[in-house]
């Protein structure tokens, strides 16, 4: 497995900081991990390993994929989602980002009573929650699989504001749900995906990422907001996107629209990415924001 790291540029900031505590470098990891479709007692050992991988490597935050556990749309989803935060695979990710001291986001497929959800979850350094997030802007071919999400949410720690989405939440009309937690206040916003392709893909004549840039890099730019996209990588054998590849590509923009990393291409292209990440404080909040784009007080 590869393991790269990156280092991002000092990014300027207005003098205006909406911020409560000053605001803290850290370093964050993105598990670019294989995911098997329904097998979800290796993948969640496969985490675990990551997140310690993660935290040798002296990260603060690392982030795993959307539907980490089970693989998205995998025909056994309903029968293989767990409770949050009582069930087996959320215990065993807390108990890791508690062992190794680090915060842990990942996707994880989520049962509660009757319903099952494409979720995500944000835990501190002693595995506690701290932000659970169920998608919003599920594909067509996923509504059979998961039930519908309702709000979006952000969470204050010693990192910074952080805000919660999953994967297809990015691209929504006018990037409506990345925006709204750019207006909640969030430094970084962090999205477990699973980005796929067709199987007879050509990376080299259509290199992968355009929809992402085209929606992360506007909100980076007008919110001064991190923007980070962590995928899997592995073949989808089973469900509405059979014979689909997942490929990585895990992607990170800084304030202002500026591209720090794209992920390895591959369904072999398994890595750990990590990234120094210094937060830009807010320069603006509520009507200020259109202040600050139009130059006209509203």
């Amino acid at each position: 497995m590869a393991q790269i790291e990156f280092a991002a540029t000092n990014i300027a900031s207005s003098s205006l900081n909406f911020a409560s505590d000053p605001l803290m470098p850290f370093k964050l990891a993105l598990a670019q991990m294989s995911v098997v479709g329904g097998d979800r007692a290796r993948n969640v050992a496969r985490a675990e390993e990551m997140i310690a991988e993660a935290a040798a490597d002296k990260a603060d935050i690392v982030v795993l994929p959307e539907a980490m556990d089970i693989g998205w749309t995998h025909t056994a989803s309903r029968d293989l989602a767990t409770p949050i935060p009582d069930g087996e695979v959320f215990q065993r990710l807390a108990k890791a980002a508690a062992k190794h001291k680090i915060f842990v986001c990942s996707g994880l497929t989520e049962r509660a009573g009757q319903r099952v959800y494409n979720a995500a979850v944000l835990l501190d350094r002693n595995g506690k929650l701290l932000l659970l997030h169920r998608k919003l802007n599920e594909l067509e071919i996923g509504h059979r699989f998961y039930d519908q999400g309702d709000r979006v949410g952000v969470a204050h720690t010693e990192l910074g504001t952080i805000g919660l989405m999953i994967c297809a939440d990015g691209f929504t009309k006018d990037q409506a749900i990345s925006r709204s937690l750019g207006y909640m206040g969030a430094d970084i916003i962090l999205s477990p995906s699973a980005w796929a392709v067709p199987a007879d893909h050509d990376n080299v004549k259509q290199p992968y990422g355009e929809t992402w840039r085209k929606a992360y890099l506007p909100v980076a730019q007008d919110f001064s907001v991190w923007m980070v996209g962590v995928s899997n990588v592995g073949p989808i054998d089973t469900g509405p996107w059979a014979g689909r590849r997942c490929i990585g590509c895990s992607y990170v923009v800084a304030p202002g629209g500026k591209e720090i990393l794209q992920g390895p291409y591959g369904i072999d292209a398994e890595a750990l990415l990590t990234v120094d990440i210094e937060l830009t404080p807010r320069p603006a909040r509520g009507t200020g924001w259109m202040m600050m784009w139009t130059g006209e007080e509203k």
